[in-house]
């Protein structure tokens, strides 16, 4: 059978694979050759442990990868063109703040003289934690208050490189202010607003109405101020926000010509710049299918570097200017690869039976009218046969609310339905090509598979802004899947529900998923979650961070686990909604020894109600069998 219904060949990027039982497997991006490692091995093994689903999963090969990847594009870029530069990048802290992630991207990332980007004081402190090499830069984004300032100039005197880019012109006075308190020179960037707008997701962060940056005048009022107060030397930096997860390499190229155009001014007013920031913008390509769409790009690695070098250097030798330093902040497709989240299915909800109901005489002439309907069911008669199916049932719906048909009568009469709509499942499933009206119905009764995970806390931005990410389960992939189903998660909301997924052909309403049994495990993995998931997650209905692995691929299609971390228990979510878990405790402690009073509740059964609370507030926030 075709193993490739949910796109893996496309969104998978080398770094998954299915393998010969069925099951996805994870394959080493540094040594291809190597055995591919078994998910559900991993996932029972980290169960051995203790460390049960929901969980996300951090592979921290896939981030050393990308980092290695993005680095030795931009370098044999910049031999291709003899470019007479070089690259720096920096990594965005904001997209991913989580420890772990940050001291792999420090470490990955020396070799490279790999950066960070803060844009608030908790992330500057961060990232001066961290032992950047000595040629890396910290990048100061944001708005910026005068402890932030003071810690980013002081830190000049013990060997950072940290640069304090100018948002405004009024933050121009209080740099220049905390300056000479600190009898330190700073090193500063300006960011400039483009003209120039792209499209995707972000479109709002580009062009005219961006809320980022500076506009012409105000640029060249920084400018004149520099030179007054003869601090325009300290000026070696231009940022120019490109956009972020841009889909389209024509706008990444005219965002880098304008961005070019103001570096080559402010070189001729004598602004000694050395580095040309071009912010992010690099996307990540969910869907696989490599066009100019929301989830998608129309470029690879080695075209988006190809393009901004050529432009870069095409555009300064026209001016006749030294090539700059190129940096990017590329966070998103740094670190979304590495991560996946994995959670089981708790229970289904099927919109369709296999189970013929038997029709007798007491039966309601329309409910017989009903029965007969897959007599004359084919692919050309579909839509009659779902008309005609419709029309019975919401006459038997209305006869049962006039009090005319028993309860008996009307449930054999949705069962039924559920048996005919199994049937035109089946006819419809031996062709793709269906009339929308016809898809929209099928779409309309897929089935409901709830998941253990909240897509508030987890996958935010799929609720959000509609993001799509792979999604696919981890096993039976040598098994037709023979449902269609939408996602539920464990949260009490009638938003919690994705029912956007990416297959082989593109997007699809629902997911092809096999039947599962009571008892069974069956597992599903989110992909590319690496970037802002974790950041933006909430604590609707109080659903904590998920259980964390970090793994690293053996050559032996093995694994080692470097680091562990629970989730979060309902006591520590509590206390982030202002509750201390003892007093709650004290406080059901006193309503049960009321009972006791009032109620005759013995004493075992106080102490039994009692440590079930305690042990319930110590507990997991996700479903635990």
């Amino acid at each position: 059978m075709d193993d490739d219904i949910y796109g893996i060949k496309k969104w998978g990027d080398d770094i998954l694979e299915v393998l010969d039982n069925g099951n996805i497997g994870l394959k080493n991006p540094f040594y291809p050759s190597y055995p591919s490692i078994d998910l559900i091995k991993i996932i029972e093994s980290l169960n051995e442990r203790g460390i049960n689903c929901p969980v996300l999963l951090r592979i921290t090969d896939y981030l050393a990868f990308r980092i290695k990847q993005i680095n030795e594009s931009f370098f044999k870029a910049i031999k291709e063109v003899r470019y007479k530069g070089y690259y720096k990048g920096v990594f965005p802290v904001k997209v991913n703040q989580q420890a772990q992630v940050i001291d792999r991207i420090v470490d990955f990332g020396k070799e490279f003289d790999f950066g960070l980007e803060v844009g608030s004081k908790p992330e500057l402190l961060i990232a001066l934690a961290h032992d950047l090499s000595s040629e890396s830069t910290i990048i100061c984004n944001g708005i910026k208050d005068k402890e932030f300032i003071n810690l980013a100039i002081l830190s000049l005197k013990i060997g950072f490189k940290t640069i304090l880019v100018l948002e405004s012109p009024r933050e121009l006075d209080l740099i220049i202010e905390v300056s000479q308190e600190l009898n330190v020179r700073p090193l500063l960037g300006i960011r400039v607003k483009l003209t120039n707008k792209v499209s995707g997701n972000w479109s709002q962060s580009s062009g005219d109405r961006s809320a980022f940056g500076m506009s012409v005048e105000q640029v060249m009022k920084v400018i004149t101020k520099l030179k007054i107060n003869t601090y325009l030397d300290c000026l070696v930096l231009q940022h120019s926000h490109l956009g972020s997860q841009i889909p389209d390499i024509i706008e990444i190229r005219k965002a880098t010509q304008e961005a070019c155009r103001f570096y080559s001014e402010m070189c001729k007013e004598g602004a000694p710049l050395k580095y040309l920031d071009l912010g992010g913008g690099l996307g990540v390509d969910y869907t696989g299918e490599q066009k100019s769409s929301l989830n998608s790009i129309n470029y690879s690695l080695d075209e988006y570097c190809i393009n901004i070098v050529e432009t870069v250097k095409y555009e300064l030798d026209q001016s006749n200017i030294d090539h700059p330093i190129i940096v990017t902040e590329s966070g998103r497709a740094c670190i979304a690869s590495s991560s996946m989240l994995i959670f089981n299915i708790l229970e289904t909800t099927n919109f369709d039976s296999e189970k013929k109901q038997e029709i007798n005489s007491k039966d309601h002439p329309l409910l017989k009218n009903m029965i007969q309907i897959p007599e004359y069911l084919n692919l050309e008669r579909a839509q009659e046969c779902l008309n005609d199916l419709n029309y019975y049932r919401e006459e038997i719906r209305a006869l049962f609310r006039s009090g005319q048909i028993d309860l008996a009568n009307m449930a054999k009469t949705e069962e039924t339905y559920l048996y005919i709509i199994n049937k035109i499942k089946i006819v419809l499933s031996i062709t793709p090509n269906i009339t929308e009206e016809l898809q929209d119905a099928i779409d309309n009764m897929a089935d409901i598979y709830h998941g253990n995970f909240s897509l508030f806390q987890s996958l935010p931005d799929v609720w959000a802004i509609d993001q799509i990410h792979p999604i696919a389960p981890l096993q039976k992939h040598n098994m037709r899947p023979n449902r269609r189903v939408i996602l539920n998660d464990i949260t009490c909301d009638s938003d919690g529900i994705i029912n956007k997924f990416v297959l082989k052909d593109g997007v699809s309403n629902t997911l092809p998923l096999h039947d599962i049994s009571d008892d069974e495990d069956y597992f599903l993995g989110v992909f590319y979650i690496g970037a802002y998931q974790e950041t933006l997650g909430d604590l609707h209905n109080l659903f904590g961070d998920t259980n964390v692995a970090t793994i690293k691929l053996k050559d032996n299609g093995g694994f080692q686990l470097l680091h562990e971390q629970e989730g979060d228990t309902i006591s520590e979510v509590l206390t982030y909604v202002e509750y201390e878990p003892k007093n709650l405790i004290n406080r059901f402690k006193h309503i049960v020894e009321d009972a006791v009073r009032s109620r005759d509740l013995s004493l075992s059964e106080r102490k039994k109600i009692t440590q079930s609370f305690k042990d319930s507030i110590s507990g997991y926030t996700y479903f635990e069998k």
